[in-house]
């Protein structure tokens, strides 16, 4: 019998992630099918889960902090981020992972040495993005539109500011954890704010895969080395992937599932 796998999320139409999980499942004759669920309602997200049988799960916006209160069991950096983007069923228990804090470390390597990082927004993404640096001793500062969810990293000695009370320093990095840019050509904060940071940065990185957004539009009108989420989105489904199978991947099966995410 196949085992069953999905992604939850709200809109979920444009994920890539079962091409690139069934092309890792094909090349280790795994035996499973992997596809699209969409959730509206996110307090539903393990009782669906449940219900369908499903023996693992991605979980994409706006669903991972409901996700991460309905687990029963929350592993590793998850639970200080409190969002969680990766389910397994193992003895009838919801064990949670956060597998895009690792993922995203392991895309912006090609970098080399990052001191100090700018991050917009305040959702799941850049509270796994900020803690996985801070655990690597990089100077983190969030920049949000609202006050209102800057309490969650003030908590974890994270400097955040909203757009308001926003000091500029200089930073390496400069990283788009928003959804603008993904169907529109909104920038993720005002432009004259962003012109300031990017002008004295080296690197900009837009958690958005598949598309050069706005943001690294304007990241590389200033010189900026850019990056796009591809990466990130290939790295934490390999962890995912890991997780599921219960194997390790080895560069061969990294390079199935980067064929597989390319696929149009």
């Amino acid at each position: 019998m196949s085992k069953k796998f999905v992604i939850f999320g709200d809109p979920v139409v444009h994920s890539k992630s079962p091409q690139m999980q069934n092309a890792g499942f094909k090349h280790i004759n795994f035996d499973a099918i992997y596809e699209k669920f969409h959730l509206v309602d996110g307090n539903s997200l393990k009782n669906e889960f449940i219900k369908n049988e499903f023996s693992g799960a991605n979980i994409t916006v706006p669903h991972k902090e409901k996700a991460f209160l309905q687990a029963d069991v929350v592993k590793g950096i998850a639970q200080k981020i409190e969002a969680v983007n990766t389910y397994v069923l193992q003895n009838n228990q919801v064990i949670a992972y956060n597998t895009d804090a690792p993922g995203f470390l392991k895309a912006i390597q090609s970098f080399g040495k990052i001191n100090k990082v700018l991050i917009l927004g305040a959702g799941g993404t850049a509270k796994a993005i900020s803690l996985a640096l801070q655990e690597e001793n990089v100077d983190v500062t969030v920049l949000n539109r609202s006050k209102s969810k800057l309490d969650f990293f003030k908590n974890h000695g994270i400097k955040s500011f909203s757009f308001d009370d926003f000091v500029n320093e200089k930073f390496d990095l400069v990283v788009n954890s928003t959804s603008a840019g993904l169907k529109d050509e909104e920038l993720p904060a005002p432009k004259e704010l962003l012109e300031n940071v990017l002008k004295s940065s080296s690197f900009a990185f837009d958690c958005i895969y598949g598309r050069i957004t706005p943001f690294l539009v304007l990241a590389k009108s200033f010189h900026n080395e850019i990056k796009d989420g591809e990466d990130m989105l290939l790295y934490q489904g390999v962890l995912a992937f890991e997780l599921f199978t219960n194997t390790k991947a080895d560069n061969m099966v990294i390079e199935a599932m980067r064929k597989g995410l390319k696929e149009e």
